[in-house]
């Protein structure tokens, strides 16, 4: 199970909720352990996540009926679905089915709720939560659908609930902190693949695809794939395009990919050949930023303080005109979970948080220097999920 319940059982007592709904494609999965294709891919799609407080009914998947295979196949903890909407699978007759195809028939000849909110609605009457406290986490489901879920349970009070979930999704569970680390240990793997093909005349786009196919053989897939070179490196979002590696050119990755469903999101730097003066300071400066999160980060510790000093130790180590509007964020089934390293965060860190704390540098004309790495935060500081460590490589 993804889902820190302990914690989602705390904060449902604390605001006196009778249930969560979650409808964003990352709280559907977190929540149920449903992975709906359809809603990570496009805008639109519907799927639910009905989750009731202790002592008020079992969980719930909501689905649309094409898309049960999903539900079969992946054979999520929550086990009780509603399907909605028409869509035919047919039945050779004479074939022996495969447990998971017969898992799939048994879903598609259950009643049919016409469409989802109906779907929810029906789950939520049939236990007993009409009229109570619900959070409906508003990111994921359509705006016209959230006015007729009301309008249906006009005893109901539906808050938003998408602040509740990124609460609760901020503490990672066992589960989720070994997901986590096998997608960094991943990105590390395939960072390596990517310079083991650098050399003059390399293109950025050779080097991306080295790195595309060692995720993918590694079981995760691409979703951040900013690999930069030379000049191009400083272009904070750098996309690889054609540009041929020349001697002297750094070479900077921010990247990661998705492993069941958990992202990675690490820097490193490379050089192709020694590296000057100004990029072995700077890339100095920019690691000794990053050890002293480690050494100030801690259960208790503002967010805000990790940020301070983090600053101060850049621009102290050789960067002194250092600026950087955060170093660091949360990250498990998003991108940028909870917490976010600013200096206006008011946000407190707690053991079993996980982040990416990063130092990156930008500089038109010279180049683009990043380390990040990801962490967790335990009981007397933090542990790192990483293999490698930040040094500067040399190509």
């Amino acid at each position: 199970m993804l889902l820190n319940q302990a914690r989602a059982w705390q904060r449902m007592e604390q605001d006196g909720l009778a249930a969560l709904v979650a409808t964003a494609p990352e709280n559907v999965t977190y929540t149920s352990g449903y992975w709906a294709m359809s809603q990570w891919i496009r805008r639109g799609p519907q799927a639910y996540a009905l989750y009731p407080a202790p002592g008020r009914g079992g969980p719930c998947i909501v689905a649309s009926t094409g898309a049960l295979d999903l539900v079969a196949d992946q054979d999520p903890w929550v086990k009780e679905v509603r399907r909605y909407g028409f869509f035919v699978v047919e039945t050779d007759p004479g074939a022996v089915l495969e447990p998971r195809d017969r898992r799939l028939q048994e879903l598609c000849q259950a009643p049919d709720d016409g469409d989802a909110v109906g779907a929810l609605v029906r789950a939520i009457r049939d236990r007993g939560l009409e009229g109570a406290r619900i959070a409906v986490d508003e990111i994921g489901i359509l705006p016209a659908y959230l006015e007729r879920l009301r309008q249906a349970l006009p005893t109901t009070t539906c808050v938003p609930g998408w602040d509740v979930f990124r609460h609760v999704r901020a503490v990672k569970t066992a589960e989720e902190v070994e997901r986590l680390r096998g997608a960094a240990q991943i990105a590390e793997r395939a960072i390596a693949a990517a310079l083991a093909v650098a050399r003059e005349g390399a293109t950025e786009r050779e080097l991306a695809l080295a790195f595309n196919e060692t995720t993918v053989r590694e079981g995760a897939l691409p979703v951040l794939g900013c690999i930069g070179t030379g000049p191009r490196s400083a272009l904070p979002n750098c996309q690889p395009t054609d540009r041929k590696l020349q001697r002297g050119d750094v070479i900077r990755f921010d990247v990661g990919g998705r492993f069941r469903h958990y992202r990675a999101d690490i820097a490193r730097n490379a050089v192709l050949g020694e590296p000057g003066a100004k990029v072995a300071r700077y890339h100095r400066a920019l690691c000794a930023g990053l050890e002293r999160a480690w050494e100030v980060m801690r259960p208790g510790a503002k967010t805000a303080d990790v940020y301070q000093a983090v600053m101060e130790t850049v621009r102290r180590e050789g960067l002194p005109h250092y600026r950087r509007n955060h170093v660091g964020h949360g990250i498990g089934l998003d991108g940028y979970d909870v917490p976010n390293l600013t200096p206006e965060s008011r946000e407190v860190l707690e053991e079993g948080m996980v982040l990416s704390v990063e130092t990156p540098y930008y500089e038109l004309g010279f180049a683009g220097l990043q380390v990040e790495d990801t962490v967790r935060v335990t009981r007397d500081g933090v542990e790192s999920l990483m293999s490698t460590t930040t040094a500067l490589r040399v190509v």
